[in-house]
């Protein structure tokens, strides 16, 4: 390892050591997990692609890196790891690898040694920021900001893939989607057809519609927002997961806004506003929909209860819902698995 160096915009900076292979710089939005586990569930979530990730847990990597099996990608997506301490001695019987190891394979920087409790409380308090992990911090660093970028068409699948059989077909719309989403639906006797985020699907069969979580700014989704609004002329059933949910609102004509620090980890807490009853869930992302700005015939159906931010929304008579944090969990909980047994139902 070498001395190296976080930069925010805002001046702020943090020392701490990176691998002798790491190169000159490497630019992201610097956000933070709270999560105890699932870091390598988290790194290969396409939803992270364009940040630094901070793990918030002072030990990461203790039980290693198993096989791509429990990935949620073919490879990882941050641009950059932060923690406090990485652990070399791992120990687990499915693992293959170090977290070291596997990050240096994949070609992905880590800062370790870096007082990341403070790092978190300097986010929280000024916001996500972009950052910079660098050798030798330059006097006037220079940024580059994924969010000015359609992220969801790097991370999206190019072609047509269809899985499982079922007499029901449902279209999966795919702008950067967790595999464990695919192992949660093929719970169900369905035909699933994962299409690319900018595929018109609107003219073909199917008796039902999902849209994925990804990365990103949704604003700039622009080519799913508009097929989007023409399936819901449909009027057949639409559940969506993270950006999922964000793309139905604005579809619907809602508006949506950046979360000051975001939410990432699989530990918040949310609220069912019908029945009241709260549940842990996993979650990863930095925008929400405003729920002053739903129209008419819509309602938001969770809510977070750290900052009272809309988690799910629901049309009150088509089929139309989602939410935005993970039910097919990966890492955990799995609290709100019932969610994709509800949208079977309704197809």
């Amino acid at each position: 390892m070498k001395k190296g160096c976080l930069v925010l915009e805002n001046g702020a900076r943090f020392e701490g050591r990176v691998p002798e292979w790491m190169g000159d710089e490497t630019f992201g939005e610097v956000v933070f997990t709270t999560g105890m586990t699932g870091y390598y569930e988290s790194l290969t979530d396409p939803s992270y692609t364009g940040q630094i990730l901070t793990f918030t847990y002072p030990l990461i990597g203790n039980y290693g890196v198993a096989d791509k099996a429990q990935w949620e990608s073919e490879k990882i997506h941050a641009r950059g790891v932060i923690v406090s301490e990485c652990c070399a001695a791992y120990s687990h019987h499915a693992s293959l690898l170090s977290l070291l190891e596997w990050l240096e394979h994949e070609g992905v920087p880590i800062m370790v040694g870096v007082d990341t409790r403070e790092l978190t409380k300097t986010l929280r308090t000024a916001g996500t920021m972009l950052g910079a992990i660098v050798e030798q911090p330059k006097d006037n660093q220079v940024f580059d900001d994924p969010n000015l970028k359609e992220l969801v068409s790097l991370v999206s699948i190019k072609q047509q893939k269809v899985y499982g059989k079922g007499k029901k077909r449902v279209i999966v719309v795919d702008c950067g989607m967790k595999e464990n989403i695919i192992r949660q639906l093929l719970n169900f006797p369905i035909e699933l057809v994962r299409v690319p985020y900018d595929y018109d699907f609107t003219n073909e069969e199917y008796d039902g519609v999902f849209l994925s979580n990804g990365p990103g700014d949704p604003t700039r989704c622009n080519a799913t927002i508009e097929i989007l609004k023409r399936a819901m002329a449909a009027k057949k059933p639409i559940f969506g997961i993270c950006l999922g949910s964000q793309l139905l609102a604005l579809a619907a004509g809602a508006e949506t806004y950046k979360l000051k620090f975001g939410h990432r980890g699989q530990n918040q807490p949310c609220i069912d506003v019908e029945s009241e009853r709260c549940y842990v869930t996993s979650q990863n992302h930095g925008y929400a929909v405003d729920e002053k700005s739903l129209p008419k015939g819509w309602k938001a159906t969770f809510r977070n209860l750290n900052d009272g931010s809309v988690e799910g929304i629901a049309h009150e008579t088509l089929p139309f819902s989602a939410v935005q944090f993970h039910p097919e969990a990966a890492p955990e909980p799995t609290d709100t698995r019932f969610l994709f047994e509800r949208f079977y139902k309704q197809l």
